[in-house]
């Protein structure tokens, strides 16, 4: 017999996955026509629901992880546990590590958020006040504008960089996922411009870049506490930072670029050599999908879904895909990297072991496939490249041309088909570059 909260869930589960969607992710009413349309909907059977996540567990606390990408891998996350689970997939947690010791990590990492948050606030006192600021803190002369400042070693190059972007953090903060109520309230917008500012004081070698905004966003969404959702911020950002890595002669993906180059001409060598033709035989159309990782393709719970799919390959590429990309590593990789690199060279993966890895990473370890470049999210460019392989090329006389039928995949696109596409160009490929 099922209980009236049983019940309940039940009938929420299979209530209208649009509908059920809005109440975790609602739209703003003058923007409803203006944003992607959602695919993505909770299936009851299929999706890692609160009652299987729960049941993933044992006693003590040691998630089964392998019993949770299954799922994952049927039908996505459910938007009520997203967050708990994301941070599992983006290594802040070891699964193996019990309720007692991952309350420990967490205390002290959320003191640890703090106490470089108030570093940042005795500089810049707005950071922490639920305000952001959105104009310059520093003159073309390098010199304070604001008179808090006063007294702020600007002669330190390190201080002057950070306090030189903070206006720049602020200015996309407004501009980030503007069609979302969440964002309504500057509350919520301070939270992300506080945890994107101590993140570029930390990280001074590559500080800001745009397009950070957008991996962010959802995780402060997702995760209540800011110091968490920090964690889980740096935790991506270890996998994603070479993309936002720009120099003079040089981009952040600019080696994903030429994988992808190289995976088409193998996979369809019809098609890159009409985009040669076109002058457009470097991918640079395909920049913006795979700094953001599709973040402008397709709606908010869509990109959530995406992600969740593809959190998986070589630990050290991230290409962010969650579920797929998952190897069991991660978090000693990232807490203790000399002693997981020894440890995985020198033992052999089991088929039990195996099973703990995503359906993607799973089969770059049986190939041996390790290459940092070779990330899902550059497997699913091609996937939609080839999903408009007739438009492209019928209808594309120059790069331009490829940029707007690309450009038309908003709201044209289905997440999972894509992924399932992409795992089919990845094993053709795979098959074809060991006959070479």
């Amino acid at each position: 017999m099922i209980g009236c909260g049983g019940l309940w869930r039940r009938v929420f589960m299979m209530s209208s996955g649009a509908t059920e969607l809005n109440t975790f992710y609602p739209i703003r009413p003058e923007c409803q026509n203006d944003v992607p349309v959602t695919r993505f909907k909770p299936r009851a059977g299929k999706t890692l629901s609160a009652r299987r996540w729960h049941a993933s567990f044992s006693a003590d606390g040691r998630l089964n992880i392998a019993k949770v990408l299954r799922r994952i891998q049927r039908g996505g996350v459910h938007p009520s546990i997203k967050g708990v689970v994301w941070e599992f997939l983006l290594g802040c947690y070891d699964p193996n590590s019990t309720f007692d010791e991952r309350n420990e990590l967490k205390q002290r990492r959320r003191g640890q958020y703090d106490m470089w948050k108030a570093e940042c606030q005795k500089m810049v006192p707005v950071i922490g006040s639920g305000k952001f600021i959105t104009t310059p803190l520093i003159g073309d002369d390098s010199k304070p504008i604001d008179p808090s400042l006063v007294g702020v070693p600007t002669s330190d190059n390190k201080v002057l960089q950070w306090l030189q972007v903070l206006h720049q953090i602020g200015l996309d903060v407004v501009r980030t996922d503007r069609a979302l109520a969440f964002y309504e309230t500057e509350a919520n917008q301070a939270k992300l411009w506080d945890v994107l500012a101590v993140f570029a004081w930390l990280n001074s070698d590559i500080g800001y870049v745009q397009g950070m905004n957008d991996i962010c966003s959802p995780l402060i969404i997702l995760i209540e506490n800011e110091a968490d959702c920090f964690w889980c911020f740096e935790r991506a950002m270890r996998r994603l930072r070479e993309n936002f890595r720009c120099s003079a002669s040089s981009m952040g993906v600019q080696s994903q670029l030429s994988t992808l180059s190289q995976i088409m001409k193998t996979v369809d060598p019809k098609l890159h050599q009409h985009l040669e033709d076109l002058d457009g035989g470097e991918y640079l159309f395909a920049f913006r999908m795979l700094m953001v990782l599709f973040r402008r393709e397709f709606s908010f719970a869509d990109t959530l879904y995406l992600w969740e799919l593809i959190l998986r390959h070589n630990i050290d590429c991230f290409q962010l895909m969650w579920g797929m990309e998952y190897n069991p590593n991660i978090f000693s990789k990232y807490e203790e990297p000399d002693r997981t690199k020894a440890k995985e060279s020198s033992s052999a993966i089991n088929d039990k072991m195996l099973k703990q890895y995503g359906k993607f990473e799973r089969k770059n370890v049986k190939t041996g496939n390790t290459q940092e470049s070779y990330s899902l999210a550059i497997f699913l460019v091609a996937s939609v490249l080839e999903i408009k392989n007739r438009r492209i090329l019928n209808e594309a006389k120059g790069v331009d041309d490829v940029v707007q039928i690309l450009g038309d995949i908003t709201s044209n696109l289905d997440a999972k088909k894509a992924c399932t596409e992409a795992l089919k160009i990845q094993k053709k490929y795979l098959s074809k570059a060991k006959k070479a």
